[in-house]
């Protein structure tokens, strides 16, 4: 292997700036995932390139900044807070939903909503929601499990988007606390959708034969 594809961040960097094609793009972002530790040059690139047209380029983008977990955590958070592109926003969030980090907590449960049931970024909070079963799941914070548990438990019982009940279903499956399967067999009492309703049936079972 070519130390020099990951020993000079600057350089890659660069190289990332001045790619015009999306497969040079794709490989200057490989390159810099290569590193074990980005700085925040190389992390802010990275970030920049969930904004390209190209979906292979996000896609390539989002997995780098996953993989360089936890360090790109804090980046991407205060790049969701000042972004006001949708299109940015989402892939930052799938990112983070992702790598399932407790600090992102609170935009991912933001994401998910509180009151609005349905609006055109609903398989935005259907990532998040997953986002927040990952998190609820492998946290060592009691109080962080509880909230994700409330969080989903709304999302479980509450919105029209029967994508977004699914996501949470599947989400409580995962965290499994007493809590989570008492809202899992709540929502299989009153789901209509059969679909949704096949989803929680089959966290009830898997989560009783846990």
């Amino acid at each position: 292997m070519n130390a020099l594809k990951f020993t000079d961040s600057e350089q890659l960097v660069s190289q990332l700036n001045r790619s015009s094609s999306p497969t040079d793009v794709i490989s200057a972002i490989a390159d810099i995932s290569v590193g074990e530790n980005a700085d925040t040059a190389a992390i802010s690139a990275l970030i920049q390139a969930l904004s390209n047209h190209h979906p292979a380029v996000a896609t390539a983008a989002i997995e780098a900044l996953v993989k360089l977990a936890p360090a790109t955590v804090e980046p991407l958070i205060t790049a969701y807070r000042n972004s006001t592109d949708q299109g940015l926003q989402a892939h930052i969030i799938q990112a983070l939903a992702q790598i399932g980090d407790d600090r992102a907590f609170d935009v991912l449960a933001e994401v998910v909503g509180t009151a609005v049931a349905n609006h055109c970024q609903g398989n935005v909070r259907r990532v998040a929601a997953r986002g927040l079963g990952k998190i609820g799941s492998t946290t060592d914070d009691p109080e962080t499990i509880r909230l994700a548990v409330e969080k989903l438990t709304w999302a479980l019982l509450t919105p029209e988007d029967w994508g977004l009940r699914y996501a949470a279903a599947v989400s409580l499956q995962e965290i499994a606390t007493p809590e989570a399967k008492a809202a899992l067999q709540v929502g299989l009492n009153q789901e209509a959708d059969r679909v949704v309703r096949s989803r929680i049936s089959t966290a009830v079972e898997k989560n009783l034969s846990h």
